[in-house]
C-alpha cells in the first residue's frame, strides 16, 4: 500500500475516487519536457518517466466543510498525466487533460483553476468482476477511448514504482500565468490484481502527440478507492 503524505492544510473541497484504474506507458523524459509548466521538470525513477491514463469515477463532490453537491457531484472522469518534480523538490502530476461527463464542473475547473478540462460523453459499468470505462470527447473528431478489465479479489502488494506512480500528494498547473502547486491528502491506497482485457485509447495521443497506447502498458493498477481532500493551490514560479 502506497502511504499516506504530510497534510495538505486547510481543506478548499472534498471528492471520492472510485473504481481507479491506472493503466502507465514509459516515455522518454525529453519527449515530455515541453509539456510541463515553467517551474517543473519531468521526474523520473532509474532514468524514466511515465504518461498515465487514469479512468475513475468522482462521487460525493463538496466544497470545504459544505454539503455534497446534488446530481452534478457524482461522474466518470479520466484523465492524462505527466509527473512532475519543482525545483523545491515537491513531487506532483500534471494533467494534460480531464475528460468530464459534467458540464458545470468542467466549465468551473477551466474557468476558475485553470484545469484542461472537457465535456465528454463518458460512463462506467460494473458486471460483477468486469469493469467498462468508455469515453469520447464531444466535438467534431473528439479522441475516445474504450477499457474492459477484469477486477480480482486478491491485494495487490507495491513496488517502487507502484510508488513512484501513485504516492503523489499534489498537482502543478499553470493558471493566471503562474505555475502553482496545489497539495492533497487520502488515506494509503489499497490495490487489487487486475488483468487489461481490451483497451482502444485516442486520449494519451491527442495530449502527447505520441502513438504509446498502441504498445502494451508497462503498468496497470486498480484501486476500489478512497476519499480525497485537496488544499489551497500556492504559487511555484
Amino acid at each position: 500500500m502506497a502511504t499516506a503524505d504530510r497534510s495538505a492544510g486547510r481543506i478548499s473541497f472534498r471528492q471520492v475516487w472510485s473504481d481507479l484504474l491506472f493503466i502507465h506507458w514509459e516515455v522518454r523524459p525529453e519527449a515530455v519536457a515541453d509539456l510541463f509548466p515553467p517551474g517543473t521538470r519531468p521526474d523520473v525513477i532509474d532514468g524514466r518517466t511515465f504518461v498515465g491514463l487514469v479512468f475513475f469515477e468522482m462521487r460525493d463532490l463538496s466544497f470545504a466543510k459544505g454539503p455534497v453537491l446534488p446530481v452534478i457531484g457524482r461522474f466518470p472522469e479520466i484523465n492524462v498525466r505527466l509527473y512532475s518534480i519543482d525545483r523545491t523538490g515537491r513531487r506532483g502530476v500534471v494533467f494534460l487533460s480531464l475528460d468530464c461527463a459534467r458540464l458545470l464542473p468542467t466549465l468551473t475547473a477551466r474557468g476558475v483553476y485553470g484545469l484542461p478540462y472537457r465535456w465528454a460523453s463518458a460512463r462506467r459499468l460494473r458486471f460483477d468482476d468486469r469493469l467498462l470505462y468508455t469515453v469520447r470527447r464531444r466535438g467534431p473528431a473528439g479522441p475516445r477511448s474504450h477499457v474492459w478489465a477484469t477486477v480480482k479479489a486478491s491485494e495487490r502488494r507495491t513496488g517502487p514504482l507502484d510508488e513512484f506512480l501513485t504516492a503523489r500528494w499534489g498537482l502543478h498547473a499553470r493558471a493566471w500565468g503562474r505555475t502553482y502547486y496545489w497539495p492533497l491528502e487520502h488515506e494509503p491506497w489499497l490495490f487489487r490484481q487486475v488483468d487489461l482485457l481490451s483497451l482502444e485509447d485516442g486520449l494519451v495521443r491527442a495530449a502527447t502527440g505520441l502513438p504509446v497506447a498502441a504498445s502494451p502498458p508497462a503498468s496497470v493498477l486498480y484501486s476500489p478507492g478512497l476519499p480525497v481532500r485537496f488544499g489551497i493551490p500556492y504559487r511555484v514560479e
